[in-house]
C-alpha cells in the first residue's frame, strides 16, 4: 500500500482512510473528494482503500 497521497503527497496511515482506484493510486478523503471519486491517472473509480486490521503471519504447514 501506498504511504502518501498521489495528488497532495499527504502522509496516508497504513490503518487510516485512502482511497484508491484499480491501479492503486492512492488520494486522501480531502483529494477524493475534490476528485469526485475518479481518479485522474485512469479515470476509474476510487473507492475506499482496505485496511490491515492485524499482522498477519504464515506458518508451513
Amino acid at each position: 500500500m501506498k504511504s502518501e497521497c498521489a495528488r497532495c503527497n499527504a502522509d496516508l496511515d497504513a490503518n487510516g482512510i485512502a482511497f484508491i482506484c484499480s491501479y492503486e493510486c492512492s488520494f486522501c478523503a480531502t483529494c477524493a473528494q475534490v476528485l469526485n471519486a475518479i481518479c485522474p491517472n485512469c479515470g476509474g473509480e476510487l473507492v475506499l482503500r482496505p485496511r490491515r486490521t492485524q499482522d498477519v503471519t504464515t506458518t508451513g504447514s
